[in-house]
């Protein structure tokens, strides 16, 4: 399936170069001049070698069709994360590095979609949100809130992210886990 070079998203897997590359990061970008483009960081899903890659919106990729199924996360062990097929429950080990900062955002039972090309595990995408707990954020500084700002903020999992200034230790929110950005607070 043809895309434009603009729609390539997080997770998507594309065939370019004559290799098979999974996109890791996916960066919209206006310069003041010249057209629009992405800028793809792509990731060779057989030896794991990275490329930093511009497309224009006028660039078709193909997008390779992956087999996709649920699989339930269990749980870590050392490198190794362990995923459950929620049909057969047959029980898969995958390595860390195939999710790599997102893996922080797994949670006990959380159900996530296992992609395959011809059998051999590529790739993992978790839900686009995910709740979780603040732990420590900075105290607001009088004055600050004239201008949106955002403070740094660490959340249960251990990341950081930016929160706005009235997000305080203790308050549960939304994230998204393909940006690593703060949407909301939980309800």
């Amino acid at each position: 399936m043809k895309i434009n070079g603009n729609e390539i998203r997080p997770g998507n897997v594309i065939q370019h170069k004559g290799a098979l590359w999974v996109a890791v990061k996916a960066q919209a970008v206006k310069p003041g001049k010249g057209p629009a483009y992405a800028q793809v960081e792509l990731k060779n899903a057989i030896d794991g070698t990275k490329l930093n890659e511009r497309f224009r919106a006028s660039e078709t990729v193909e997008r390779v069709r992956l087999e996709q199924k649920d699989y339930q996360y269990l749980y870590a062990e050392g490198d190794m994360l362990t995923f459950m097929d929620t049909d057969t429950y047959e029980q898969i080990a995958l390595p860390r590095e195939f999710l790599e900062e997102r893996a922080a955002f797994l949670q006990d039972g959380m159900t996530v979609t296992v992609e395959s090309h011809e059998g051999k595990p590529i790739g993992v995408s978790l839900p686009d949100q995910v709740t979780l707990e603040v732990v420590e954020a900075d105290p607001v500084v009088k004055g600050q809130t004239a201008a949106s700002s955002y403070k740094p903020a660490k959340l249960e999992n251990g990341v950081r992210i930016l929160v706005p200034p009235f997000v305080g230790a203790g308050e549960r929110v939304v994230v998204n886990t393909n940006e690593l950005t703060y949407v909301r607070r939980a309800d």
